[in-house]
């Protein structure tokens, strides 16, 4: 379809990665977000290879690969610091044609805002509303702007607007049951290997830390408990240092190196899968379309996949903006269904929904040589659209 004007709403991963692909494509693109100046939330992600094959495609690779951490190895320890496991993760690159690269999302963000170009994105733009005709789509600010384009991208995250409008009415995120504390500490050999993601598991708790680029863990700390508990950052170390008491010494180093200013406390929520990602000319996208709990560290990496799918049916399919929309809810729904229904279904094991079956998973990580892990993750990456 020829010079399109695409409308994407949110400056965040999704936003962007969509904006570079569509302006790849030739299209004109406006982004508009409500913030002021973009704070990514969380510390870091765990961009796994359909991710960066996704960044790959768009000429990012170098860029991805200059700010991604070498993570070459897993290993996963109880709270003594016994290991349980260790394997290198060669055999996965071997498998799906790229390495992982977890990355902090300020400089993913940075990046991403550099190609695309800061001086296009406009900040302070609150999208209340949305209008659309036979022709054309009208997103409708908060101050009384308006813009009109052919296509509206709704990717304006976890407690979108525009999902409203595109369902008909709202979602209920729902609480997974367990909170999360992640921020960024430099990396350094007596808390992990500095090529290694480690994992400490024990108690329906995690401690874990993964190699991101400038020399830095990316860290975090998942602790089950009810939903609403009340903290502040002064009480983040003695809150850890009492969920994780007795754990082993890189765990206790960790804590007491950690920044609790910048430290983020998430309670982790998802939303039940959609079975409706568009609406016309307007399209939902990222976590708008799909909330995650971060367990298979997918979000991010379907909010790439997602601008690499509608970029390529709006550049391939020539009946209607609307009809190459219908084939990118086609092509995403049942994908980003089964990450969300894997990624709770894997919280819950991890966070001892049933403590049985937690149990057994403690106890087959003894005799886990990286096979089974990596299987799962392999068929994850290779069920998306650069296989």
């Amino acid at each position: 379809m020829d010079n399109l004007k695409a409308v994407i709403i949110g400056a965040g991963m999704g936003g962007l990665v969509t904006g570079i692909a569509l302006r790849q494509a030739g299209y004109e693109v406006e982004i508009y977000d409500r913030v002021n100046q973009l704070r990514p939330a969380g510390a870091g992600i765990s961009l796994w290879s359909n991710g960066v094959k996704v960044l790959n495609r768009l000429g990012l690779g170098k860029e991805i690969a200059r700010i991604g951490g070498p993570m070459e190895q897993v290993g996963y320890y109880n709270p003594a610091g016994e290991k349980l496991t260790n394997f290198s993760l060669q055999p996965l690159v071997d498998d799906v044609g790229q390495q992982p690269y977890p990355v902090a999302r300020t400089d993913l963000q940075g990046m991403l805002l550099d190609v695309f170009g800061a001086e296009n994105v406009q900040f302070n733009s609150k999208c209340i509303a949305v209008e659309q005709n036979a022709d054309s789509v009208t997103a409708v600010f908060e101050d009384g702007r308006k813009t009109t384009g052919d296509i509206l991208v709704a990717a304006d995250g976890t407690h979108s607007i525009i999902r409203n409008y595109v369902l008909g009415h709202a979602v209920e995120r729902r609480y997974v049951g367990y909170v999360n504390w992640n921020g960024l500490v430099p990396a350094s050999i007596d808390l992990a290997p500095k090529n290694s993601w480690d994992v400490y598991v024990g108690e329906h708790k995690r401690a874990s830390m993964m190699p991101v680029g400038g020399d830095r863990f990316y860290f975090f700390f998942d602790v089950p408990l009810p939903k609403g508990t009340v903290s502040s950052p002064e009480t983040y170390r003695e809150e850890l240092s009492s969920f994780f008491k007795g754990w082993a010494t890189p765990v206790q180093n960790l804590i007491s190196r950690l920044d609790p200013l910048k430290t983020n406390r998430v309670e982790i929520h998802d939303i039940e899968p959609l079975q409706t990602l568009v609406r016309g000319r307007v399209a939902l996208l990222g976590d708008a379309a799909h909330s995650t709990a971060p367990d298979l560290g997918q979000g991010g990496c379907q909010a790439m996949e997602d601008a690499l799918v509608l970029a390529t049916f709006l550049q391939t399919t020539n009946i209607s903006v609307e009809d190459a929309l219908k084939r990118y809810e086609t092509a995403r729904k049942d994908r980003v269904a089964d990450v969300v229904t894997r990624a709770r279904k894997r919280s819950y094991m991890t966070h001892g929904k049933e403590p049985e079956k937690t149990q057994q998973w403690y106890e087959e990580l003894k005799y886990e040589d990286g096979t089974n892990i990596i299987n799962a993750i392999s068929k994850t990456i290779l069920a998306g659209p650069l296989h």
